[in-house]
Order: C-alpha cells, then structure tokens, then sequence
C-alpha cells in the first residue's frame, strides 16, 4: 500500500506506482489532504489500477472500516513521499485520518520515504521523530541530498522511485532458502472430454503464485509447473505451462533432479475420463454417463523417490481438515503438509479457491502451526519461513 501525503514530491508518486507494478505489485493508494493538493487521486487511480483511499469513514466499506480493511490487506505500508507532518503524526499515535488508522491497525512492515526541505530535514524535533520510528520497527528510506524545490541544496528529497522500488524488495529479501532448487505445481488441471470440454476445478492458483514469489525473495531458484491461470509469471521463475495431470507428472519427472524442495499447491485431478472423444460430443440422449480411470498422484510419486527432495503437499478441504491432512501426510510419505478449508464464507464470500486471502494449518511428524486468515502474499512468506526452518531442523 502506497501512503501520498502533503509535499512536492508526491509528483513523482505516479511513477513509483508505476515502477512498483512493473515489479510485480499490486498497489492501492492512500492519500492525506495535502496530498490531494499536489496531485489528483485520479492519476494514482489510472496508474494503479485501483480506486484511491482518502475517507477515514467510508460507508462503502466493510462495517464502515476501510481502514481496518485496507490494513490486513497490505504486505507493505510505504508512506512516499513522507512529510514532516506525518512523520510526527506517527509518533504521536495520530489516527484521525485514515493514513493515521491504517498505520496503526497495520501490522505488516512500515517504511517511510522523508521529502522535505533540507532545513526542516535536520531540525531536531525531525531527527528525533525519525530515531523514535527506527527503534518502532519503520524503516527509512532516504531521504537523498540535492537541490530542492524550493531551491535550497541539501538533504531531504525523496530517493527516486527505482531506489524506493529496490529498497522495498529488500525488506522481503530474506535469504532463508539460498542455494536451494525449488520446485512447485500450480493451479488447475484440465482433463479433456473432446475437443472443446473438459474437467476442471475451481483453482485460480493464487497460492502457488504467492509461493514461487515468496521462495525467490528467499532467495531459492524456483521452477513453476503451472495450469491454465490468468496470472502473469513473478520475475526470476522459471514457467512452464501444461493442461492435464499426465502433463504436469511428465514436467515434474522431467525436472525433479536436483530439487532440494518440492511444493504441491495444484489442484491435480484425481480421475480422468476413460475415452476421450475425437469429434465435439452431441447432446443425443436426456443423461450422459463418464467412466473415468484415477490420474498418478504426483505428490506421492516425488515422495516416494529414492532420493526425494523435501516434499510440502496441500490439502483443501471442505471438512475435518485435521483428520484428512495428517492423514495425507502418513500416507504418502510427506515431510509436511499445509490444509485450508474451501468453499463460502458466513458471508458468501470464497476462502481458498477464488480468493486473494486464506488459511493454513501446518502439520509435521511431531508438530503443527496454525497460521491465520490472511493475504496469500503474505501466507506464503510465513509457510516459506517455516519449511526453511524445518529444513535446517
């Protein structure tokens, strides 16, 4: 989430939010006051993608809390450029504007980028508001030294977008799975009736997007064996595509060798038809009655190699999530296994298949983690930590 507040410099908040997607972000905006005054939400609308934030009381939003929403839904509080102002607000615990709330409810990291006159840049009060943000936990970008708008030289500009763009990949970089080969499934199966239809499910592969992402900030190389998804590849991974269960077992056999891990979130099918039809198949008779034959299961095919790499399967299940995931996990040899319940929430809203958060709870031979409802970007970070330390183990 991109914070635009009152300074000069929130001109070049367009580009930041533009170099931020070319990274592979989502961004959304928030805007105080001031920042309305230096640029419109509608560009940060346009180059975003999504609306602009600038109520604390929206009555749009979820029991009127946007900005309890808008808090769990950040990976990342990057407040660019930062103002004096705001820079004391957050000391002070302000939340009398939305940017103020979302900050506290926030619990994903916060990092500021200064913009100010050089002057007000080294006042004392300034200096110690930035040192009492530092030992919070806020990181700091900047600020950069040089000429200003106001036509002083100094110390206070705002590091320019690519610099913020780097240092926000920065703060995921965690080097936890370095030199590891990763391998991971992705998304949906298609098992073809004749030409034109075909098994499915509802996976959108999200997760395993999420996942590749998260390993590669680790610092693994990730090979990602994907189903037909609308997503686009995350930067550094290596994408191959396939359609059916047979496929994605001959791309995983073909790429196995050398793995140090292996990651199953696809939805794989588990049965496929017997006869699959040359010709489009005619509506002839009021019911149609399939024989299907069970798909190889890829999961327990890579466990049970010789020389298997470190083996994390999925489960998504409708009920008795517990009881069906250690069940997979002795069954087929697993190292670990991550369950999460799918279907429709009290509200009618998904949770797991075709929606952008979800729950996990983890298990191994000897011990479990449950980690809550959350944005799958961040999801994965978490279970990425936690098979790094179960490796190590």
């Amino acid at each position: 989430m991109l914070a635009v507040t009152g300074s000069i410099a929130a001109y070049k908040s367009a580009d930041l939010t533009r170099r931020l997607r070319e990274a592979g972000a989502e961004v959304r905006v928030v805007m105080t006051t001031g920042g309305c005054e230096f640029i419109t939400p509608m560009t940060l609308q346009a180059v975003s993608g999504h609306p602009v934030y600038t109520t604390l009381m929206d009555v749009e939003a979820e029991a009127g809390m946007g900005h309890i929403e808008l808090a769990r839904w950040a990976d990342l509080l990057l407040i660019a450029p930062a103002s004096a102002d705001t820079l004391a607000r957050l000391v002070q615990g302000r939340s009398d504007d939305l940017l103020g709330a979302i900050s506290l409810a926030c619990e994903a990291p916060t990092a500021v980028a200064p913009a100010m006159n050089q002057a007000m840049w080294a006042d004392a009060a300034t200096q110690s508001n930035i040192a009492l943000l530092q030992q919070r936990g806020i990181h700091l970008f900047g600020p950069a030294e040089g000429e200003q708008a106001c036509g002083e030289v100094g110390s206070g500009r705002m590091l320019e977008p690519l610099d913020i763009v780097s240092a926000c990949s920065g703060l995921f970089a965690t080097g936890s799975l370095a030199g590891k080969k990763v391998m991971i499934t992705a998304g949906p199966t298609r098992e073809a009736l004749d030409p034109m239809r075909f098994i499915s499910n509802r996976s959108s592969g999200r997760m395993g997007y999420a996942m590749a992402i998260a390993c590669i900030e680790a610092g693994a190389e990730v090979i990602l064996i994907s189903g037909p998804v609308c997503l686009s590849t995350p930067e550094r991974v290596i994408r191959l595509d396939i359609e059916s269960a047979a496929e994605m077992l001959a791309a995983v056999e073909a790429q196995i060798s050398g793995c140090d891990i292996f990651i199953a979130t696809a939805a794989v099918a588990d049965y496929r038809p017997v006869d699959v039809a040359e010709q489009k198949l005619k509506k002839q008779a009021s019911t149609l009655t399939l024989s299907l034959e069970p798909t190889t299961d890829i999961l327990a095919t890579v466990a049970a190699h010789k020389q298997s790499p470190f083996t994390v399967g999925f489960a998504a299940e409708t009920e008795n999530i517990e009881q069906y995931a250690r069940g997979k996990l002795e069954k087929k040899s697993l190292d670990m296994i991550a369950a999460n319940q799918i279907g429709k929430q009290q509200d009618g809203t998904p949770i797991g298949f075709e929606s952008e958060q979800n729950s996990l709870a983890v298990y191994w031979q000897g011990g479990e983690k449950n980690l809550p409802k959350m944005q799958k970007s961040r999801l994965a970070r978490e279970l990425v930590e936690l098979i790094a330390i179960r490796i190590n183990a």
